[in-house]
């Protein structure tokens, strides 16, 4: 009797254990958090909302009215409608694509060239790691957005070339976060044994040494989001990202100082930056609890 239970057992007991997986138990603890949970959902509700700007936004971005020029929110313009009579509402919510597209994939080719450069130079060191590093410092020499100005400058105002300066200018801290991680795990004992053990350099770094540096790496990219959101508006404000017509948040700004009896112009899309910003902010506290290996967590 008691052998044919035994599996039984063994089965519930190994049940709960094979449904942890890593991604779900990492959401569990993120929506758990007081800050990473509020962050995260109103950051779904964002790319919701960019996702399905065509069907939701009440009118065309680019549809003039001139009936209705800089009139105050009501109906049936809800947040009011700019110097040309384009409803606000419709341009913030095409807006967030423009601002959530550039944020995701500046951060996204960041993370990717900046933790290869990281990866190889702490991994090599020598040279290689002299010589990356030096650049990394070179560009880090220059703040964040008088580089990406420059870099603008150029290559000439346009919204892919907002994208590749945003991404240059965060290479830098993702290669040196993974570098600095890479030179203490390089040396460690699991290193050590698939060296020997005849894994190639390659391997190593993507099967051992990657994985363990990643966590880290997400937190810090969740991070440096809200600066790259802040980084974009800033250029758009500028007159150097995307151009017009396409709706951004930061050139409804620039207009909006042109108009100061029109508050609604610079009130709401200010308000989009802000809890963008906040969001991110939040969703970056709660990963780095729930993620980063330095700190030290309740069991």
């Amino acid at each position: 009797m008691a052998t044919s239970t035994e599996p039984a057992i063994a089965v519930v007991e190994s049940a709960p254990a094979a449904a942890r997986h890593p991604v779900v138990e990492t959401l569990r603890a993120l929506l758990r958090h007081r800050l990473g949970a509020p962050g995260f959902v109103v950051l779904v509700l964002i790319a919701a909302v960019a996702l399905l700007a065509p069907w939701i936004a009440p009118h065309d971005p680019a549809e003039l009215d001139y009936d209705a020029v800089l009139a105050p929110p009501g109906w049936p313009y809800l947040l009011g409608t700019d110097e040309i009579g384009r409803d606000v509402l419709s341009r913030i919510i095409y807006g967030a694509s423009i601002s959530l597209q550039v944020v995701v994939t500046a951060i996204g080719a960041a993370l990717l060239l900046g933790s290869a450069i990281g990866l190889i130079a702490g991994y090599y060191g020598g040279w290689i790691d002299d010589v990356a590093m030096r650049i990394m410092d070179g560009l880090l020499a220059f703040p964040m957005i008088i580089l990406a100005l420059g870099i603008i400058a150029v290559l000439g105002p346009d919204l892919t070339n907002a994208i590749i300066a945003i991404t240059i200018v965060n290479i830098p801290g993702f290669a040196r976060l993974v570098r600095g991680q890479v030179l203490a795990l390089r040396e460690r004992e699991f290193v050590q044994a698939v060296r020997v053990m005849g894994q190639t350099d390659a391997l190593i770094m993507l099967r051992h040494v990657w994985p363990a540096v990643s966590g880290n790496v997400v937190v810090y990219a969740s991070l440096k989001a809200s600066t790259s959101l802040i980084t974009e508006s800033a250029l758009a404000f500028l007159g150097l990202g995307a151009q017009p017509p396409t709706p951004t948040w930061g050139s409804m700004l620039s207009t909006a100082m042109q108009y100061g009896d029109a508050w609604w112009l610079s009130v709401f899309p200010g308000a989009a930056i802000f809890v963008t910003v906040l969001a991110l902010n939040f969703l970056g506290d709660g990963l780095r609890d729930v993620l980063d290996t330095r700190l030290e967590r309740p069991r």
